[in-house]
């Protein structure tokens, strides 16, 4: 299938993609639009043109009320715009209403509810775990046995491209008698993929590992900033909070699962074999994961590639695992995979393993993030038709601190 929009075919944002945001033109409202090419279909006026049942889910704030119509809707509106994107008989209706990329601008796409990050990289895992505890076992006992994470801060969900303050709080040295506060000194990043929910689960219902597709509307690109000194004095007993809480990055587009029906990959492995509730149903095979490359940028040139695909714990199994004790889902609920990095040293995911805990510097004698840095995250995936796609790329700029 081929689109009659000029530019898009065979570019990363090619009918196979067709990602979902919120935008804006002077002096109008956020809406619901689609991109594709470099271009942003208004779904608004199309869907109301043509009298399409859910017409008033485009001319929403955020995406949560597309979200929250299920995945039959979520299917059948894709099958719907790439009907209007490859027909050239729909070309009179949709052309007036494709709006260049540079004309408009981009709102964080989810109103955020909860928002859940996991630890899901056996490699960083055990990277982490080496730097902290060199003359201990790297991981800790339970760590192959369930996915580990944290309950995090939805407030300060930002859209890609908005500044990082630098935080402040309390740090220790391990040669201090008492910790001292101020700036973080060992800012840095993590690059995740994050999944947002769209259709709700009720409470004392656990989600199956097979209904992760029913809940789930689709992925953004994640950076999950984090302050090292403030961190490490803070953790202990019960983990991140302060050093993770200022400020979490997410890309301005959201792939819709369908987009990613070709990038679907076996986990590299697990052992031991997980609970049940963690496994596929009966003769589904392993669990699955998905095979997309990211690159680290920081300051134009790129630090890192990253792979999606050598995660441990897939994203089915994240979603089982946060409701398995009851808990529900709600629309516009984030959960993030935890820090993306693959067995070799140029494909660690945070400053913290590329540095090796700050002992080794890196692009230009770097160990942290200083003032003044921008980290780009980019994403791309195998695409249905072929090709690759291209995933909503996540941008930050680190800013002083504010006294």
């Amino acid at each position: 299938m081929t689109t009659w929009v000029d530019g898009a075919a065979g570019s990363l944002f090619d009918i196979d993609n067709l990602p979902y945001g919120v935008f804006s033109r002077p002096g109008e409202e956020p809406r619901v639009g689609v991109r594709i090419g470099d271009l942003v279909l208004d779904l608004s006026p199309v869907a109301a043109a043509e009298m399409l049942d859910v017409h008033h889910v485009f001319q929403e704030r955020s995406l949560n009320a597309l979200m929250a119509e299920g995945r039959l809707v979520r299917e059948s509106v894709r099958r719907w715009v790439t009907g209007l994107l490859s027909d050239g008989t729909e070309r009179d209706l949709v052309e007036p209403h494709l709006v260049p990329l540079a004309d408009v601008t981009l709102h964080l796409p989810v109103e955020v509810g909860d928002y859940v990050d996991f630890y899901a990289s056996l490699d960083h895992a055990t990277n982490v775990g080496r730097i902290f505890r060199p003359d201990g076992e790297p991981l800790l006992p339970n760590w192959r046995h369930l996915p580990v994470g944290y309950h995090g801060r939805s407030g300060t969900v930002v859209g890609s491209g908005t500044p990082v303050t630098r935080p402040q709080g309390q740090r220790k040295s391990p040669t201090d008698d008492t910790p001292t506060f101020g700036p973080s000194t060992r800012l840095d990043i993590e690059a995740e993929l994050g999944f947002v929910v769209g259709t709700p689960s009720s409470i004392g219902e656990p989600v199956s590992y097979d209904d992760f597709a029913d809940h789930v509307f689709g992925v953004v690109g994640l950076n999950d900033w984090s302050a090292r000194d403030i961190q490490a004095w803070e953790y202990v007993p019960l983990g991140p909070f302060l050093g993770k809480s200022f400020a979490t990055s997410v890309s301005r587009w959201v792939t819709p699962l369908e987009a990613l029906d070709a990038a679907w990959v076996d986990v590299p492995g697990q052992d031991p074999t997980p609970l049940p509730y963690l496994r596929p149903g009966t003769g589904a095979g392993p669990a699955r994961g998905l095979d997309i490359g990211v690159e680290v940028v920081l300051n134009g040139a790129v630090v890192s590639r990253p792979p999606y695909r050598t995660m441990y714990w897939s994203p089915a199994q994240l979603l089982a695992h946060l409701t398995v004790n009851g808990a529900s889902v709600r629309t516009g609920d984030l959960y993030a995979s935890g820090t993306i990095s693959g067995p070799e040293a140029g494909q660690r995911g945070s400053f913290l393993e590329l540095s090796w805990g700050g002992t080794e510097p890196f692009a230009d004698g770097r160990t942290f993030l200083e003032d003044g840095d921008e980290v780009v995250l980019r994403y791309t995936a195998p695409g249905t038709a072929g090709g690759r796609i291209a995933l909503g790329e996540v941008t930050g700029r680190v800013e002083p601190a504010r006294e």
